[in-house]
């Protein structure tokens, strides 16, 4: 397994220069974010953290949407971070961007909390974090019972000619981002197991995907 310090390297030598372009670029092809936030439904005082946060793009549109629920950042690149900070810094919302890994964060040490999370956003992260099994994992035992994941990801794009799926898949590639069919299957089995009920929604024509799974 990528150790978390190489895991930190390379996400930061990708972004350095490529997150001052990014929510410029991105907005062309990380389709369905927006869909993710308005049904995310949150409630007043919820602790709400996107993982892989980015550029805070996310988390300032879900903030400004539900003003009265808390939100986190966390992300694995300071470099992403330092873009981060200052589009929050630009805004006049609170919210704590922290540098920390999916796989094994501790929110109430990161952010101080009082009550766990309440709800855990992945956005176009899962795709590209290495250790995406475990930061599932983690997000299932940081969550309490009727807590939330929120997911929108890459989907296998079936709907579309095998000439664009092909191509769509080879460049997401070169950016070290990849479908992974297996994390909608790791899901399904932690339905399976008791663990939680799931709604999965494709849009697209299958080009990307939201599931909510909510745990029991």
């Amino acid at each position: 397994m990528t150790s978390d310090a190489q895991i930190k390297s390379n996400m930061d030598a990708m972004y350095r220069w490529t997150r001052h372009v990014y929510d410029a670029s991105r907005k062309y092809y990380l389709l369905g974010r927006d869909k993710l936030i308005a049904q995310l439904d949150a409630k007043d005082g919820e602790n709400i953290c996107e993982v892989g946060c980015g550029t805070a793009r996310n988390l300032i549109k879900m903030a400004r949407m539900y003003p009265k629920a808390n939100f986190y950042g966390l992300d694995a690149s300071d470099e992403m971070l330092k873009t981060a900070q200052k589009s929050v810094d630009k805004t006049e919302l609170d919210i704590p961007l922290k540098q920390s890994f999916s796989q094994n964060f501790e929110p109430q040490t990161l952010y101080g909390l009082d009550k766990p999370l309440d709800k855990i956003v992945f956005s176009y992260a899962l795709s590209i974090i290495p250790p995406w099994k475990e930061s599932i994992d983690h997000a299932l035992e940081l969550l309490p019972s009727g807590g939330e994941m929120h997911i929108v990801d890459f989907g296998g794009m079936e709907g579309h000619p095998m000439w664009f799926r092909k191509l769509i898949f080879w460049w997401l590639a070169m950016f070290h981002v990849y479908y992974k069919p297996e994390i909608l299957e790791h899901l399904e089995f932690l339905k399976a197991g008791g663990k939680g009920s799931m709604h999965v929604r494709t849009l697209y024509k299958g080009y990307t995907y939201i599931a909510v799974f909510k745990k029991t």
